[in-house]
């Protein structure tokens, strides 16, 4: 039986920073508070838990003084650093730096369009750490769109300035980008700026999409491992089945049905950008001692 792993799955850029910036600070903290969890892989939190990191809610947060709180990689909007100014918590800031550009973008477009009453729209999850950043970076003012179906929020009669989550589809932003051009083409409006969109879509992040595809074709069983919070890990999984129909999600060996893989001569193990390398090469050690 052969068993490879995907030596392009794991970690982004963003995640491995975000866990280095952890790690060092553990080393000299006995606690370190995170707000939300650092990364959408149960196993993950629970090996930086053992050594310190506690997960708080937004809630539990603003309730802290005199603590060190780590900023994950999705980024936080300008209240969390206002209440940490306020209650004297020390922010270890981890946001991802492409996130950190993005918010900065995004809030400078808010001020220059909110003088002509115009719109801010983030293609993204509702709710979702990234969003509720970017989010605040114009009042909470701006318009999240999910789908194809959700455009109908945004007015048409006023200028559109689009943006999107970096861990979105580049096919779909493309989708959303044709809607909104050939609908603002309905307006009343000759202006050129009246519609502009700006793909703020992580490239490292999306080019996984093309590399699992053709990763997912070379075996027979693939066992994609990812924690079930993961947005991106749902999104990867099904694209590896929509290649391969013998493909099976997992978040830890404990999860393995061994009849997935008994008649299986090829097992290709991949993941999400949430899932740490260790965790995949410990699913491939345990298949291959089964």
């Amino acid at each position: 039986m052969k068993v490879d792993i995907d030596k392009n799955s794991g970690y982004c850029f963003g995640v491995i920073r975000a866990i280095e910036i952890a790690e060092k600070e553990l080393q000299n903290s006995k606690i370190l508070f995170c707000i939300g969890d650092i990364v959408h892989n149960e196993m993950e939190v629970k090996r930086l838990e053992e050594k310190g990191l506690k997960i708080i809610t937004y809630d539990e947060f603003k309730k802290l003084r005199n603590v060190k709180v780590l900023i994950r990689a999705h980024g936080e909007p300008p209240e969390t650093y206002k209440i940490a100014l306020e209650n004297n918590i020390s922010l270890i800031d981890a946001t991802c730096p492409i996130v950190l550009n993005l918010q900065k973008k995004i809030k400078k477009s808010y001020e220059e369009i909110k003088e002509n009453k115009g719109q801010i729209v983030i293609f993204g999850k509702h709710g979702h750490a990234e969003v509720v950043g970017l989010l605040g970076q114009t009042d909470n003012s701006a318009i999240v769109v999910d789908n194809e179906t959700e455009i109908s929020k945004i007015d048409f009669s006023k200028p559109i300035r689009l943006y999107s989550q970096t861990t979105k589809s580049i096919d779909e932003f493309k989708k959303i980008v044709t809607i909104i051009n050939d609908r603002t083409k309905l307006s009343q409006s000759i202006d050129n700026n009246f519609f502009i969109s700006h793909d703020t879509i992580c490239r490292q992040v999306s080019n996984r999409s093309k590399e699992l595809i053709e990763f997912s074709k070379k075996y027979d069983v693939i066992i994609f491992v990812s924690g079930q919070k993961s947005s991106n890990g749902q999104y990867l999984f099904n694209l590896c089945k929509s290649v391969n129909e013998k493909t099976y999600r997992i978040t830890n060996a404990e999860d393995l049905n061994i009849e997935w893989i008994k008649n299986a001569e090829s097992i290709g193990v991949c993941g999400a950008t949430s899932t740490p390398m260790w965790l995949m090469e410990n699913i491939v050690n345990f298949i291959k001692e089964l």
